[in-house]
């Protein structure tokens, strides 16, 4: 576990000093998280509730946290930094193609984190303290993982976002209300930016 978060903080890090293009090296990396958590802990769709359950609630945040984003970002991004960090990030992303994006991140990114960090970190934490515990600390090593990135988007998603996905786990027992949820915001950030992301993507 603490060498699965390690190697994202590294990538992270890589990809904050410009020694590492995200689209080439996290992609890698998030895939050998996601496959050793698998091999490590058998996923766990939902224990608490049916899965048809989990799966309508991952689609409705996943909904919700998107319209929040667009909210925030509309105000956020008149703070000059942070429109400018958007921008950014929506460039990088315009490095490839959208459809090419889209499918990293929907079969590659999201799931190798969602099968790390609520489908082995988090349950495993779960096996020693409360549900709630330990999607806090879940939680709060995304955070610290993520922040390693110096994106203020990335950091601000993962404030948010990390939180909900790690409340969905603790609810419902599982990690498909958390994977539905991801995959959804994910794909809805790319293919359809908020405000300053605009008119940056590639076609």
């Amino acid at each position: 576990m603490v060498l699965g978060a390690l190697a994202e903080a590294t990538g992270w890090r890589l990809v904050a000093t410009r020694r590492a293009v995200v689209w080439r090296l996290m992609p890698p990396i998030l895939l050998a998280m996601g496959v050793a958590a698998a091999l490590a802990r058998r996923p766990v769709a939902a224990t608490d509730v049916d899965d048809g359950t989990a799966f309508g609630v991952g689609v409705a945040s996943g909904l919700a946290l998107y319209a929040a984003t667009r909210a925030f970002v509309a105000v956020a991004t008149r703070w000059e930094p942070f429109r400018r960090q958007v921008v950014d990030k929506y460039e990088e992303a315009a490095a490839v193609s959208l459809a090419r994006s889209l499918g990293l991140s929907l079969l590659i990114l999201v799931p190798g984190e969602e099968l790390f960090w609520r489908g082995l970190f988090q349950a495993r934490l779960g096996q020693a303290m409360a549900g709630a515990a330990a999607g806090v600390w879940t939680w709060l090593a995304y955070v610290g993982v993520n922040s390693v990135s110096a994106s203020l988007p990335i950091a601000a998603g993962a404030i948010v976002g990390g939180a909900l996905w790690a409340g969905l786990a603790v609810w419902s027992g599982g990690m498909l209300a958390s994977l539905v949820s991801h995959m959804l915001w994910t794909g809805l950030m790319l293919a359809l930016p908020p405000g300053a992301g605009r008119g940056v993507r590639a076609p």
